[in-house]
């Protein structure tokens, strides 16, 4: 809980206090302010739940976005470990095959 919430509920009750002392005494003036005040209460205690609302939605998107994050290079990784798999796998067959090509020259030309 944030300060704005607590002073507003704080305002909100101290405002219900002076108002109804005011409305009990008939001092219309005092009964006036205590309702101001638990208005204003009202507004900052609204304002901190905006504030902690918009805290929330913040750690939750960093931590969509860390996640999204570490998926990708995740993915990415393993991208690149396929492709050099698959690199060094086709320069292994090529290698193969070149040396039984040259395998078979030599032995036709020492016959």
């Amino acid at each position: 809980m944030n300060t704005d919430k607590v002073e507003g509920k704080f305002d909100q009750v101290a405002g219900k206090i002076k108002q109804g002392v005011g409305e009990t005494v008939g001092n219309q003036k005092l009964a006036n302010a205590g309702a101001a005040e638990q208005i204003k209460g009202a507004a900052k205690e609204t304002w901190g739940n905006a504030k902690d609302t918009a805290n929330v939605v913040r750690e939750d998107n960093r931590a969509r976005a860390t996640a999204e994050k570490e998926d990708l290079k995740y993915r990415a990784d393993n991208s690149a470990h396929n492709l050099r798999d698959k690199v060094t796998n086709t320069a292994q067959n090529v290698k193969e095959k070149l040396n039984q090509k040259l395998d078979d020259m030599k032995r036709d030309h020492r016959s």
